[in-house]
């Protein structure tokens, strides 16, 4: 392993992946901070200039736009409530209410540390545990992957603040949704009513900028103006007190080790670790009714384990072969297109692509920290605009992320109708964090279930019989009954 890092610090250290490491970094925040742009799109547009580099040099930039765009996302989430992807959308819970409360620099500092914190903890994750936590997502089958998500929901429910019933619609509606389109084991069009643009499912980050980013604009267009922070945020103004830098730590800690677990799952990411994080800081703080209204741990946990997933994520890619998400599809495709095929005999065969790529990840933090914690007066100062000037511009930006996902008119059309919808629930104090969690996992829990299910030729009793899943659903039984009892508790009360 020393060997290994010793050679991957020669190959980081190069002039060229250097320059192409910070050049990952700068756009990945950048496209983090325009909402609605993500990473997804710029690394696609990427990729015809892998062609005329290094492999070494290719590989670092685009996974620095891949972790970079994660420091970005935090900005807009907090400052604009226009998270462009589902982690980002937990990180708006609590931090739009801080930049709200004239607190937006504190809420930047602690997302940037803890996602400093957390992607150089899931570097030190990946490096000593990379070979057993390969090993340990292979032993994961359909049944448990089926019963791991059905505690994600299960736990994150416990986000809502309010009536539980609200909670639970919200995720039966994100699942309902997210049954929309071509049944990919039959083929049969669902829920679709005849409209061929259907036919592909909702567009996530239409889903995501319309619940909130455009309610959000409906909400507060008739305002004149933003409660933004002083006419100037120094420095020194925006670092936290001891006791705050005591409060982010713990949870930073924890979301790291939630993060680094589920990065390194195919499949999972930092969606899921994302919102079982925040959905454990708010099981186990004494106060609970702060989060929603700007709880610095609801920040500070849900960054960090986007960050160390985002670390860990390149686990299953590089050792098997197996990409986690459509964005390490892409890293998956960059390698191939260099003739290098990732799995197992990768370490052997390409040491210095692997352990470089891996020292490159502090860099490319390093980088990420030095850049941004300037920046964030820059950032805050965003709020001083009138807010009926800065909405068109929201506006524009939504139009521009949704529109280059898939190119659709109907994607615009469509976050339209869902920005008033969301506007509407807003009113209800319905939680859209839910709906949109049961959307992301409500796919993957039903091809998982099906296959589990034709595994054991259509016996449920595959869910108990396998460890891994009988302990998730125990844990999710457990949560379910502890959230029944404090509720005749307080009926009783």
């Amino acid at each position: 392993m020393f060997d290994g890092l010793i050679q991957g610090l020669a190959t980081a250290l190069q002039p060229s992946v250097l320059i192409y490491s910070l050049f990952g970094v700068f756009l990945g925040t950048f496209v983090g901070v325009l909402p609605g742009i993500g990473a997804m799109a710029t690394i696609s547009l990427l990729l015809p200039l892998t062609y005329y580099i290094s492999p070494e040099a290719a590989l670092v930039m685009l996974a620095g736009v891949y972790y970079g765009s994660q420091y970005g996302g935090a900005v807009a989430s907090i400052l604009l409530r226009l998270p462009g992807t589902p982690q980002s959308a937990v990180t708006s819970l609590d931090g739009y209410p801080m930049a709200r409360d004239g607190r937006a620099g504190l809420a930047l500092f602690t997302s940037m540390l803890s996602s400093f914190l957390g992607s150089m903890l899931g570097i030190v994750v990946l490096v000593m545990l990379a070979g057993w936590l390969a090993e340990l997502a292979t032993k994961f089958g359909a049944a448990d992957y089926a019963a791991m998500m059905i505690l994600g929901l299960v736990a994150a429910s416990t986000v809502g603040t309010g009536n539980p019933a609200k909670s639970l619609a919200m995720v039966v509606l994100g699942l309902i949704l997210g049954c929309i389109g071509t049944d990919v084991n039959s083929g049969v069009q669902r829920l679709t009513f005849g409209w061929a643009e259907l036919m592909d499912g909702i567009n996530l980050v239409a889903l995501a900028m319309g619940l909130f980013g455009v309610s959000e604009v409906i909400a507060n267009i008739r305002k004149a103006d933003r409660h933004g922070p002083p006419t100037k945020v120094r420095f020194l103004q925006m670092l936290p007190t001891r006791q705050e830098l005591r409060t982010i730590i713990p949870p930073a800690l924890r979301g790291t080790a939630i993060g680094s677990f589920f990065g390194a799952l195919p499949g999972t990411g930092s969606t899921i670790s994302s919102f079982l994080s925040y959905a454990l800081e708010r099981r186990i703080s004494r106060r609970p009714e702060r989060f929603g209204h700007g709880a610095i741990e609801g920040v500070a946990a849900p960054e960090a384990a986007n960050n160390s997933a985002a670390i860990t994520a390149f686990v299953p890619t590089l050792t098997l072969g197996i990409p986690g998400d459509p964005i390490m599809a892409l890293m998956l495709g960059a390698l191939i297109i260099h003739g290098i095929q990732p799995g197992p005999m990768m370490l052997e065969a390409r040491p210095d692509m692997f352990w470089g790529l891996v020292v490159s990840f502090g860099i490319g933090n390093l980088f990420l920290l030095i850049l941004n914690l300037p920046l964030i007066g820059i950032w805050v100062s965003m709020l001083r605009i009138p807010f009926r000037w800065l909405y068109p511009a929201i506006l524009i930006f939504v139009c521009l992320g949704v529109y280059s996902v898939r190119g659709s008119t109907f994607d615009l059309i469509m976050v339209a109708g869902i920005g008033a919808v969301g506007y509407l629930m807003a009113l209800a104090r319905f939680n859209p964090a839910l709906l949109l969690l049961g959307f992301v996992l409500g796919p993957l829990i039903e091809v998982n279930l099906r296959r589990a299910m034709l595994i054991s030729r259509g016996d449920p009793m595959v869910f108990l019989e396998r460890p891994i899943a009988a302990v998730f659903i125990i844990a999710a039984a457990a949560l379910i009954l502890l959230s029944l009892w404090q509720a005749v508790r307080r009926g009783s009360r």
